[in-house]
């Protein structure tokens, strides 16, 4: 097929709905990357947290983010899109502001009523019901408003902004935070999903296929529902999958921390979780092209593997250097997996349930983030301030992610997921 015709494809196959919906997506990630880079350490160092309390509430707020989208995809499937995104961009940019405000003196009558601790987690837990519908919303969308001659194209073109956003995000945070203050990174967050809300309001209108089943009751949701909870596969693979994202979230609940407590104090570390987000732009779509005729599922599992196993650089070499090279690798495998396994769950949903499927599709993230939060607070004071042998933190990291890859090896081999051959 020439180029012409691909872009023709690509100019007729996708909905008004699609970019709209992609586009705030981008706003999104921008928002919830610029909290997430600075918020390790605002909690560690503004905060007065310890390293343990400060990952185990990182984790928190990464964990309930995507756990909560697994019931915001079956309330966006009632709701309807349009009505679901509206409210989570007003949530998100309320929430937002809430956070970069912890410390202000008009907020002190609240937050003197609780442990500061019980109060924090509060805080954090807002943003998570925003973003519990924005991700359904928009991965839903892509599959409803994308015709199927180039749903995978929209999988990839959603992964691409979703980076561009993640790669702004931290840049934006690392700005802010050095020529205002890292309360205003979050303010920032604020302003920007509050621009999507009207986005949404004034151009977005609920995609729909000819043909496809609507949800039109809540028993039909809950039915939903539980029809994803009692697939066992598809549940098994979703709770293996997780071992990689206990793995992955480490670059920004301990990370930040290690690089400023062990290695330079001075380090950028916000400008350095842009280098993930800037090669995923940059390579998406030659990878793409690379990993098309590859099975979805082996490209879940080789893309696990190189970024696993990437951990081991840092373990060798505890510099900036070896930090930023981490995650040139992790960011490589990253982008051989990613599109590959939302294309592969989305083909899973029946009609009239690619939000609930879609939904589920983050709750490794979810299960992953909670975990991160704990078990990379525990392993980080253990190796580095009671061994005073930080190096060996990333050691164990690398064994979680490559036992996580044989587990999916295993379940590739034993259980043969039926959607993986669906390219």
């Amino acid at each position: 097929m020439s180029l012409e015709q691909r872009l023709k494809e690509i100019r007729e196959g996708f909905e008004r709905p699609f970019w709209v919906a992609n586009i705030s997506e981008l706003f999104e990630r921008l928002s919830y990357y610029a909290a997430f880079a600075s918020l390790a350490r605002y909690l560690h160092e503004a905060l007065a947290f310890p390293t343990e309390r400060a990952t185990d509430l990182a984790g928190l707020f990464g964990g309930l983010v995507w756990f909560l989208a697994i019931f915001g995809g079956t309330l966006a499937d009632r709701l309807g899109f349009r009505r679901a995104l509206s409210l989570a961009y007003l949530i998100l940019a309320g929430s937002y502001f809430l956070l970069g405000s912890i410390g202000a003196p008009w907020l002190a009558p609240l937050r003197n009523l609780a442990p500061l601790v019980v109060f924090v987690a509060f805080v954090l837990a807002l943003p998570a019901l925003g973003v519990a519908l924005v991700k359904p919303c928009v991965v839903g969308t892509t599959a409803r408003a994308a015709k199927e001659n180039v749903r995978s194209i929209g999988y990839s073109i959603y992964y691409t902004l979703v980076n561009i956003g993640g790669l702004l995000g931290p840049l934006v945070a690392s700005y802010v935070h050095k020529h205002l203050s890292v309360e205003n990174v979050f303010r920032a967050a604020a302003a920007s999903v509050f621009l999507m809300f009207f986005l949404v309001l004034l151009l977005f209108q609920d995609p729909g296929k000819s043909g496809e089943a609507q949800v039109a009751t809540m028993g039909e949701t809950v039915r939903n529902f539980w029809k994803v909870i009692s697939n066992p596969k598809f549940m098994i693979f979703l709770l293996i999958f997780s071992g990689y994202w206990i793995v992955y979230w480490q670059e920004f609940i301990t990370l930040p921390i290690f690089i400023h407590d062990y290695v330079n104090f001075n380090a950028d570390t916000e400008k350095m979780l842009a280098t993930g987000p800037f090669l995923i732009v940059a390579l998406t779509v030659a990878m793409g092209i690379i990993t098309q005729k590859m099975a979805a599922f082996r490209a879940v599992i080789l893309g696990t593997l190189v970024a696993m196993a990437a951990f081991a650089i840092l373990a060798l070499y505890p510099t900036v250097s070896g930090a930023y090279l981490t995650l040139v690798v992790v960011a490589l495998g990253e982008l051989t997996q990613q599109p590959r396994y939302y294309d592969y769950i989305s083909r899973l949903a029946p009609a009239g349930q690619q939000g609930t499927y879609m939904g589920f599709a983050f709750l490794p993230l979810g299960i992953g983030a909670f975990l991160a939060g704990r078990v990379g607070g525990k392993l980080l004071h253990h190796f580095g301030e009671v061994q005073h042998q930080p190096q060996r933190f990333w050691w164990a990291l690398t064994a979680i992610g490559l036992g996580t890859t044989l587990l999916l090896w295993i379940y590739d081999r034993v259980v043969k997921p039926s959607a993986q051959e669906t390219a």
